[in-house]
């Protein structure tokens, strides 16, 4: 079958066939061949499938070819629904990865309700109701759905999505509004009000359903009733229907069909019910013996109804527990007894009262439980809505009375009789008697109606009634109510009769008659009984009386009122009336059929008394609005039938109570009764010559108006204006039609002389008279619904020259008020959408609209002008409207355009003051008026738009034409006029902008170009077109393909078109282009973000045209070059943009479509050098933007966020020298510090400002948040906000120099003041520095390597001052978070250029060691140790970290001879701290340390550490905590015992080595006396140990005495002149070595703590604390690979050459032992016998000759362990002093500086000179800490001479 098909898929389809094509459900697919069996070949290179696998569908093609558009012939929201529930198939999925778990699972609920829906609609068996539904469900869900996906708002009509080619702006607009609430029902009654003219609002009704779930009851045990009904406790009176519900014994329902269906439905409640005190009450009376406990009182066959309890609940209670429509809950009643059953009447009363006394609590909660809901709407709505509720047999409980709104249909007959109350004699008997009463209702002839009594719904009705019984009672109140459903044809002859029987509780049990009352439905004169309390006659009789013969009691009167209207009674009743009893009922009529009132029966039998009729219809006000409506057509019959009779005598007060009919079926009660009037009206009404009458009294009442003072009877005749038209006409049109046409031109001379009348009440100057405002507006309201009846008999020219007349005959608005403005807009509105403006004429009355009203009453104007144009746009497809759309041009245009600049700078203003109008208002006024615009424009041509331009009288009206609308729509673009989902209005709005654009752009090239120049035209032009294109809503990019090109087919790239429209213009602009240069500079780099290929093209030869006109006027384009270097600025921090951004960088780099790049074409000018420059500065500066803007992401870590900066920041100093924008950026910078609480940073970073100013009195602008202040004001604010950042940061050393320049300042001045302030500041700066504990951070060395990062980090290595507390293992998770996509290094060497040129992240971290400026400085070893460890982690650029490795043949003996140490200084380009906490290095040196140099260094430092912490203890600055001290002498001694310095004995004191190594003797003899010098402190220390320990310590404090003596036994054999320190000489060594861990051999638990802290750490460099360190091997050091500690095993040797996969960890950096996080040795007991550990302190010291790299591979190390010596000496104890206070604080590593072999022996020279070059300058070059130590030092005496 050849030829073309579409079908759509119905299953997915996959084949491993290579022809099948691959196919997924819904898809269409065209059919080019079928064939039964295979395939031919020619069509394998399309593709085959099974033709089970779709489905043919009815289609049409259009664009048929290579891209055509399927369209089915289906439903439009069956395609819509098909289409948006593949859209969101896989967005739904996507929500499901970004773990948006709510949304993803309602979406998917919503997606399967859309297929039900679908698959319903699809199959086509619905009924035209249910078809209507089921779109409006699927229009409510795809609205939902894209809402909340943020997909477009899809306009619809009718369910359907309209075509904007179809319809006017202005019905788009308002489409969009109203698809917001798509799913609410719109209702045609609303639509039939505003219609008719009528703003009342139709009630909403209320219904309260109510369940009884159970009644759980001990004490009844019998049969019992429940009567639930509403009670006003305000108004103390019941407002329901009662609800009946009977039960068992056991609380069950009594007929077992009613299991579960217990409800019932409170109907017709209005919201002002709901705003009432309402109690829901519950009365409870049981059947059975007279008293519940006493089984004597009757006998058990006999049942008495008794009152049991009564229980109450708060409807207050229920509101706010049911906060949801249709919500059910659940509630409890408590059921309460009466204690005095004469109170049983107001039970419910003092239950809600709390009058605790009346009645009893339950001794359990038991009671009543029932479950409530509260429904809205109309009952027939609900029945459809909750078909399972009124399944369940509900009962409609209905309200006393009428329900707000009377429906005509609605038949009711029901008369509601209460017993209230009775006085009976006790009749001789000693104890009051028990009534009962028994009601029957009889007809007349005697028979009782059956099933005429209801004692509540949901039970039967009864042919008759017994009260409850109240025990011993003769004065019983009920207060009891029945419903009396009585048939309309019964009710008249009908009675009531009730007998009272008094019932024993002896045997038998007896129920005797004493007596009887009665009273008739009816009166004599055809009235029903009033709705009041009616005292009733009581009769007496007995047991044996017969009421056969109704007759014989009728005639006796029945009540008070009835004895007095029979005077003569006679003497020889049947009966005797007991005149002492009497008896109490009240009645409440509710009937459509009956009626009360006399007046009303008068008037509809008017006939009987016709001298009583002027008397009737005068009172006809006073009649109830109910009883009218029930009788309407037999009164508008009566009321015409007098008319008929006698028009003179009755017309005038036929035409009043006409009128208040009229004006009566206008409340909200009885608006559904309109209808009714209507249908009277048309097959009903029969007054032919009713018009006349009507038409005359019309007009003697509007011509009276002038004259009157009191106007209500002629304001209600003006509020009847429709429904007497429609009179008048019915009426004329009867007359016509029997008289053949006869009096037509009487008639319409007649309405002539009632327009003139019109005509003149609406010409009166109303200023002076508030009553006749009222008038002219109650007839300007009527007056458009008499324009249908109009047009029935007259053309639709003459009712249009009616209407013309009238509206314009009101005076101008200069001489009315502005309340009058409002109405006759109201007006003139609906006379605009009325049938009448839909005829050809409605030119004629399109324009009342002035001006000033536009201005005034903004939001009916609009409503006007969009009716207008809908009505015009509606025309323009059937015929030609350009006669019309013309006029609107000329009269509207400038109007429109002045009206929307006025309101788009209010609501700006309102935006930013929060003014009075709300931002909804003004939002939707504005989008009214825009879309009036639109509209306009979209129906211009070019024949407008030229007769326009050349209308304007003079150029400068033309520019202001031009001004207003560029301005206008630039607003348009900038303030958000329409939501972001309005994609269809944007697009809309975009096209016709641009078009207009390319009609208007000739005019402005014609009259201001060349001589007529006008820069604030061609500004204005530019700035609108650079706005459009930079439109989120064009950005086509952003789009789905499908969506994209459905764009680019019906519109095109709209922003193509304006990009030639500017470069069109810019070319014509001539000689005139420098006035734009550089000033459009920025906004045409905006142009050029836009990542739209063609229109950066175009831009290409602007920018080198600005450039060149730059370069002929001044010789350079400095200017353009600032300007646009502050432009890219602003935009990327103003964040605008996103990735479009990195595109820039290839537009200024690389080649593009005809044009060549910007570079390409600078190279052919002859200022070819500088263009260059230019273009790599701005492409330099192009790149830290965008890092700088990718940094500061609200998600980026702010280390990201400060390096950005920093890096802008040095290149707006260094290499473009813009002083502003890096003033700028070191503001910003120091904000971000101060986020992160870098504070110390902050201080850093202000003082880059603080050294651009100088102390002058120079005046200086406003520059940020700075005010005009003189140079030196604003230097001393930034002097004490950065002291203030000092202080909080601790860094009070720097703060000292700071305050000394302030106080040198304030000296000069004199200001005494401020210099008592600075000294006192700087003096409590020395306090802190003394007394306050500081956290030492530790270093960081981090490496970013390959190409992904930004640009101020890749491929450059910086160290990173830590945070407090923070260790490695931290550091490195905090990097890796910033950084998720980098991945970890492994090792610690120098990346390869693979790795440095690839596409990736590449992260290496590792700790190092500060190298402080002052080392070995002898003179401050009496300084105190917290203010010497500032200066060693303060101001430092040169760090450190170490590689141990075997120089030559590893000694097998003592691997100790051939362990060399390398190691690596970085220098940074400036100190830390500094501005930031990150600094990058600008170089390293590698050099080598000896075995013997590293073993002086171990020894040295850690004899300087035992030094300072024995210092500490001898000066109580621990408070007791001993631990320290002996953890550290354990790991000293203990690790000597086991090895230590004895190895070191073994390595360099044998006589071989020395022999061998002459050139180390200096060295060996050095060696020798640091041991000597250890061994010494050792005692000490154990002396200071021995007076502190607590006593459970004094097992360790042997143990350590006695290793003690066995070290110095060692140590005495192998090292000559340890005798020397004997028990009686001990010497005080004030030695300045430096100080460092402990020293002890390699031990293999050594070597497996020793991973831990290397730089390839396995475990997370989990932090031990071990005895000591040994002195050979550094954490940093060798880059050790070994494994976890279960690795090291039996072969500690091998792990050693194992590569680690995990991170580089090494140890921290600034503590003793710093790979054991800072904590000297955590040890306790004996410790671990020869326990040992590395540390990069080991190797902190500095090399004079760094030698070659050593990249050799580290071999493993011995492991076997050393035995302790055999013998060992007593120690003395002698104490050390110090001349200077110490202070509470572990002394940090002190590298020690190593001596070239040529070096004198006791000289320590530094051996590198600290230079600081970099782009930035840093302020520690103005504040050296290390001079204000000296300073503070040379106060003191005693340090003179060390200074």
């Amino acid at each position: 079958n050849k030829g073309t098909t579409e079908e759509e898929l119905i299953c997915n389809f996959r084949s491993s066939i290579c022809q099948a094509l691959v196919l997924e459900i819904g898809e269409t697919v065209q059919i080019l061949e079928k064939s039964e069996g295979k395939s031919s070949e020619s069509f394998y290179s399309v593709g085959i499938f099974p033709v089970s696998y779709v489905h043919l569908k009815k289609s049409t093609v259009t664009n048929r070819g290579l891209c055509e558009t399927v369209v089915p012939l289906e439903d439009p929201i069956i395609t819509e629904t098909t289409s948006t529930l593949q859209e969101w198939g896989v967005l739904w999925k996507q929500l499901y990865v970004k773990h948006k778990v709510d949304l993803f699972h309602k979406l998917r609920h919503v997606m399967n309700e859309l297929i039900d829906l679908r698959r319903q609609l699809i199959q086509g068996h619905l009924a035209q109701d249910q078809t209507r539904e089921i779109k409006r469900h699927i229009t409510v869900r795809l609205d939902w759905g894209n809402e909340h996906l943020g997909l477009d708002l899809v306009p619809r009509k009718e369910f359907e999505m309209v075509d904007p080619d179809q319809i006017s702006i202005s019905e788009l607009y308002k489409l969009h509004v109203s698809s917001r609430h798509c799913g609410q029902q719109s209702t045609n009654q609303v639509d039939m009000r505003q219609r008719h003219g009528d703003g009342c609002r139709v009630p909403v009704s209320h219904h309260l359903f109510i369940n009884l779930k159970s009644f759980t009851y001990n004490s009844i045990s019998e049969d019992a009733d429940v009567f639930f009904s509403l009670y006003d406790t305000r108004e103390a009176k019941q407002i329901s229907e009662k609800f009946m519900v009977k039960l068992n014994k056991n609380g069950g329902p009594k007929n077992p069909e009613k299991v579960d269906r217990l409800c019932a439905l409170f109907t017709d409640l209005s919201s002002k019910d709901l705003k009432r005190d309402l109690y829901i009450v519950a009365h409870v009376i049981r059947t059975g013996r007279m008293l519940l406990n006493d089984s004597k009182k009757g006998p058990p066959h006999v049942q008495y109804r008794r009152p049991y309890g009564c229980a109450v609940l708060a409807m207050s209670d229920v509101f706010h527990t049911i906060t949801d429509l249709k919500e059910e809950k659940d509630f409890v009643l408590k059921v309460y007894t009466c204690n005095n059953e004469n109170e049983w009447y107001q039970v419910h009363e003092n239950i809600i009262r709390k009058s605790n006394t009346k009645y009893s609590a339950p001794s359990t909660n038991y009671g009543l439980i029932i479950s409530l809901q509260l429904l809205r709407g109309e009952l027939e709505q609900i029945r459809r809505e909750n078909q399972a509720v009124f399944n369940r047999a509900l009962a409609l409980t209905r309200k006393l009375g009428f329900p707000d709104v009377i429906l005509p249909g609605d038949t009711r007959n029901d008369l509601y009789l209460t017993l209230e109350r009775g006085e009976f004699e006790r009749g001789g008997k000693s104890v009051q008697k028990n009534i009962e009463v028994t009601l029957y209702v009889l007809y007349a002839d005697g028979d009782t109606l059956k099933d005429c009594i209801s004692l509540g719904s949901g039970e039967p009705n009864n042919c008759e009634y017994r009260s409850f019984v109240l025990y011993h009672n003769n004065s019983p109140r009920w207060s009891e109510m029945v419903k009396l459903p009585i048939p309309i044809d019964r009710f008249r002859g009908s009675h009531l009769r009730f007998e009272f029987r008094h019932c024993s509780t002896k045997d038998k049990g007896e129920k005797k008659l004493f007596g009887f009352a009665f009273t008739p439905l009816m009166r004599e004169d055809g009235t029903t009984l009033s709705d009041e309390s009616h005292e009733l006659y009581v009769y007496k009789c007995d047991e044996n009386a017969t009421f056969s013969n109704q007759g014989l009691y009728l005639s006796l009167p029945c009540c008070k009122e009835d004895f007095n209207s029979c005077p003569n009674l006679p003497t020889n009743l049947p009966f005797q009336r007991s005149p002492k009893e009497t008896f109490w009922v009240s009645t409440i009529l509710c009937s459509t059929k009956l009626t009360q009132n006399v007046d009303l029966l008068a008037l509809l039998n008017w006939k009987a008394h016709p001298d009583r009729v002027l008397d009737i219809l005068g009172r006809l006000r006073q009649i109830n609005g109910e009883e009218i409506v029930k009788f309407l057509r037999d009164v508008l019959d009566t009321l015409f039938c007098l008319l008929d009779d006698n028009t003179d005598k009755y017309g005038p007060l036929v035409f009043q109570s006409l009128v208040f009919i009229i004006n009566l079926l206008r409340d909200s009660r009885f608006y559904h009764f309109r209808p009714v009037m209507d249908s009277y009206i048309q097959n009903h009404f029969a007054g032919a010559l009713a018009y006349k009458e009507l038409i005359r009294c019309l007009k003697w009442y509007m011509d009276r108006s002038a004259e009157v003072v009191r106007q209500d009877h002629i304001q209600e005749a003006m509020r009847a204006l429709e429904y007497l038209f429609k009179f008048i006409v019915q009426s004329r049109i009867l007359y016509s039609r029997a008289t053949c046409g006869m009096e037509e031109e009487q008639f319409r001379a007649s309405i002539q002389e009632l327009f003139q009348s019109i005509r003149f009440v609406l010409s009166l100057d109303s200023r002076s008279s508030e009553n006749l405002v009222f008038t002219q507006a109650a007839l300007l309201n009527s007056f458009p619904d008499i324009f249908d009846e109009l047009l029935q008999m007259f053309t639709v020219q003459e009712v249009a020259e009616y209407v013309r007349g009238t509206l314009g005959s009101m005076p101008s608005t200069v001489d009315i008020g502005q309340s009058m403005d409002v109405v006759k807009l109201q007006s003139i509105a609906r006379t605009v959408e009325s049938r009448l403006f839909f005829f050809p004429v409605k030119h004629a009355i399109c324009f009342l609209v002035s001006s000033s009203f536009i201005q005034r009453e903004l939001l009916i104007c609009s409503g006007i002008l969009g009716s207008i144009f809908s009505i015009i746009k509606t025309s323009s497809m059937e015929s030609s409207v350009q006669d019309e759309v013309e006029m609107m041009v000329e009269s509207l245009l400038d109007v429109l355009l002045q009206t929307l600049l006025s309101i788009m700078s209010k609501s700006h203003s309102v935006e930013t003051s929060r003014g009075q109008r709300c931002p909804q208002c003004t939002a939707e006024i504005t989008g009214e008026y825009v879309s009036c615009l639109l509209s306009l424009l979209r129906q211009m041509t070019e024949i407008h738009f030229h007769h326009l331009l050349n209308n304007f009288h003079s150029k400068e009206e033309l520019k202001e034409f031009l001004l207003k609308i560029f301005c206008v729509f630039r607003n348009l673009m900038k303030l958000t006029i329409f939501p972001r989902d309005w994609s269809v209005m944007r697009l809309l709005t975009s096209h016709i902008i641009v078009v207009t654009t390319q009609f208007l752009s000739p005019a402005l090239h014609k009259n201001f170009s060349e001589a007529d120049f006008d820069f604030k035209v061609w500004n204005s032009f530019f700035s609108l077109t650079v706005l459009y294109i930079n439109q989120p809503s064009l950005q086509l990019e952003a789009l789905g393909p499908a969506k994209r090109k459905k764009v680019l087919d019906k519109c095109g790239d709209m922003r193509v078109m304006m990009a030639y429209e500017l470069f069109s213009m810019w070319q014509k602009l001539g000689d005139n282009k420098p006035h734009f240069i550089p000033g459009m500079m920025g906004p045409f780099l905006g142009v050029t973000l836009v990542p739209q290929t063609e229109v950066r093209n175009i831009m290409i030869p602007i920018f080198h045209d600005m450039m060149d006109w730059e370069q002929r006027k001044n010789g350079n384009f400095k200017q353009v070059e600032a300007e646009l270097m502050d432009k890219l600025d602003s935009m990327v921090s103003d964040g605008k943009g996103d990735d479009n951004h990195r595109e820039l960088f290839s537009l200024l780099t690389q080649l593009f479509g005809p044009y060549p790049s910007l570079l390409e074409k600078i190279e052919q000018e002859t200022w070819r050098e500088t263009g260059i420059s230019f273009v790599t500065s701005v492409t330099r500066l192009v790149e830290r933007l965008l890092d700088y803007r990718d940094c500061m992401k609200g998600d980026e870590m702010e280390n990201k966020k400060i390096g950005g900066s920093v890096n802008l920041m040095n290149f707006y100093k260094s290499e473009v020298n813009k002083e502003d924008m890096y003033i700028r950026y070191i503001h910003k910078l120091c904000d971000l510090h101060l986020q992160a609480e870098d504070f110390t940073e902050a201080a850093f970073t202000l003082l880059l400002y603080w050294e651009l100013l100088q102390w002058e009195d120079r005046p200086l602008r406003d520059f940020l948040h700075y005010p005009c202040q003189s140079e030196w004001q604003r230097k001393e604010n930034l002097s004490r906000k950065i002291l203030h950042y000092f202080n909080k940061g601790k860094c009070w050393e720097y703060g000292i120099s700071l305050c000394r320049e302030l106080a040198f300042q304030y000296e000069t001045l004199y200001d005494y003041q401020s210099l008592s302030w600075i000294r006192k500041m700087e003096a409590a700066y020395y306090d802190n520095i003394i007394e306050q504990q500081r956290i030492e951070p530790e270093f960081f060395r981090m490496g970013f390597y390959g190409r992904k990062f930004p640009f101020f980090l890749r491929n450059k290595e910086f160290v990173c001052r830590g945070y407090d507390y923070e260790r490695l293992e931290d550091f490195q998770q905090r990097m890796l978070g910033e950084f998720p996509q980098a991945i970890a290094m492994q090792h610690p060497n120098q990346p390869d250029d693979t790795i440095l040129q690839s596409d990736a992240q590449y992260l290496q971290i590792y700790a190092v060691t500060p190298v402080s400026d002052i080392s070995d400085v002898p003179q401050l070893e009496r300084v105190p140790e917290r203010i010497k460890s500032f200066y060693r982690i303060n101001n430092v650029s040169r760090f450190h970290y170490d590689r141990p490795f075997h120089k030559g043949p590893k000694d097998r003996e003592n691997e100790f001879r051939s362990l060399w140490i390398e190691r690596t200084t970085l220098i940074l380009s400036r100190p830390l701290p500094g501005i930031s906490r990150w600094a990058e290095v600008e170089r390293r040196e590698v050099m080598e340390v000896s075995p013997l140099e590293n073993a002086i260094y171990v020894v040295e430092n850690k004899t300087q550490e035992l030094r300072t912490l024995i210092s500490q203890y001898q000066h109580r600055q621990h408070h007791g905590n001993i631990n320290p001290l002996s953890m550290c002498l354990n790991g000293v001694i203990d690790a000597a015992v086991n090895g230590g310095i004895a190895r070191y004995q073994e390595a360099f004191f044998d006589k071989e080595y020395i022999s061998s190594h002459t050139e180390d003797t200096e060295r060996i003899t050095h060696l020798k006396d640091l041991m000597q010098e250890q061994v010494h402190i050792l005692g000490v220390g154990l002396a200071v140990h021995e007076k502190l320990v607590h006593p459970e310590m004094r097992p360790l404090h042997k143990k350590l005495v006695d290793q003690f003596h066995m070290m110095r036994t060692g140590l005495h054999h192998g090292v000559p002149g340890v005798d020397r320190f004997g028990p009686a000489g001990c010497q005080v060594v004030n030695s300045p070595r430096g100080i460092l861990s402990s020293h002890s051999h390699m031990s293999p638990e050594s070597v497996r703590l020793m991973h831990r802290h290397s730089p390839l750490n396995l475990q997370g460099s989990i932090r031990h604390s071990s005895s000591s360190l040994s002195s050979h091997t550094s954490s940093e050091a060798g880059n050790l690979v070994i494994m976890t500690d279960g690795l090291m095993g039996e072969h500690p040797e091998e792990a050693l050459h194992m590569q680690s996969p995990l991170h580089p960890i090494p140890g921290s950096p600034t503590s003793p032992q710093s790979a054991l996080g800072g904590s000297n040795s955590t040890l306790s007991g004996s410790a671990s016998s020869g326990v040992s550990s590395l540390s990069e302190s080991n190797f902190g010291g500095q090399y004079p000759d760094p030698g070659p790299i050593r990249n050799d591979a580290l071999e493993p190390l011995p492991s076997h362990l050393w035995s302790p010596p055999d013998e060992y000496l007593a120690s003395p104890y002698l104490h050390i002093h110090y001349g200077g206070p110490e202070i509470d604080s572990m002394d940090p590593v002190r590298p020690f500086h190593y001596r070239s072999p040529a070096s004198h022996p006791h000289t320590h020279p530094h051996p590198h000179a600290h230079a600081h070059p970099g782009l930035d300058s840093h302020p520690h070059d103005r504040l050296p800490a290390l001079s204000a130590l000296k300073c503070s030092l040379t106060s003191r005496p005693d340090c003179e001479k060390l200074i």
